[in-house]
């Protein structure tokens, strides 16, 4: 019988909780793909920290959306 790993079963999680994501985020009647594409990159900061930055090719991206959007305005 084959054993896994901690690793293992953190990286079918992973994979799991991804496409959970994905389906939860395109369900509604009007998304797309786009939609569930990653807005933020996790890194280590040291120390036990995690740094989140938001991704310069995010769609939603915070600030004030009516002038700050990519498209260029709101809808």
């Amino acid at each position: 019988m084959p054993t896994t790993t901690g690793s293992d079963d953190r990286s079918h999680d992973d994979d799991q909780h991804a496409a959970a994501r994905e389906d939860q985020l395109t369900t509604a009647p009007k998304s797309t793909e786009d939609d569930a594409k990653p807005r933020i990159d996790v890194s280590d900061a040291g120390s036990g920290r995690k740094r989140l930055d938001i991704r310069d090719d995010a769609n939603a991206r915070p600030g004030k959306p009516d002038t700050e959007r990519r498209d260029g305005g709101g809808e």
